[in-house]
């Protein structure tokens, strides 16, 4: 892993911001508080600002994410084919919360507007891949086989 210098080594002002938040982001898997304070020094843009965008946009993760951090879609056509209630069903198979991680770290939860699988609603995905046309008995095999 790179270190957060070295990654904002190439930024250099406020335009910045948001394209250097988003690479710390990919790097870390979250924007740490001590991300956020070499961001404000390196562009020399006030803490409180960075905190106010990194609060403003969903994309934005201030917490770290379970070692399988599941993207539940609830964009309209999974909305459609009862992402909701999928949602619902993981809550209750991890006892969690959408936002939330599992107490050993495994699983976090968030729901996001689209994954751009629409041909495959509903969908999620759990890092980097990509699950459809989710049921409860697709979704329960599938962290089964994770656990």
């Amino acid at each position: 892993m790179a270190d957060i210098k070295d990654i904002l080594a190439k930024y250099s002002g406020k335009d910045d911001l948001i394209p250097a938040m988003q690479e710390l982001q990919k790097e870390l898997g979250f924007l740490s508080e001590e991300s956020l304070e070499q961001i404000s020094k390196r562009l020399k843009v006030p803490l409180a600002h960075i905190s106010g965008v990194a609060t403003f946009y969903s994309m934005f993760k201030l917490t770290p994410p379970g070692k399988f951090h599941i993207s539940i879609c609830r964009g309209t056509a999974c909305h459609v084919h009862d992402s909701e209630q999928l949602q619902k069903f993981i809550e209750k198979k991890l006892n969690i919360k959408a936002g939330e991680m599992t107490k050993d770290g495994k699983f976090s939860l968030e729901c996001v507007n689209c994954i751009g699988a629409c041909a495959k609603a509903p969908a999620m995905m759990i890092n980097e891949t990509v699950y459809g046309n989710l049921d409860e008995k697709k979704i329960e095999k599938i962290l089964n086989s994770l656990k």
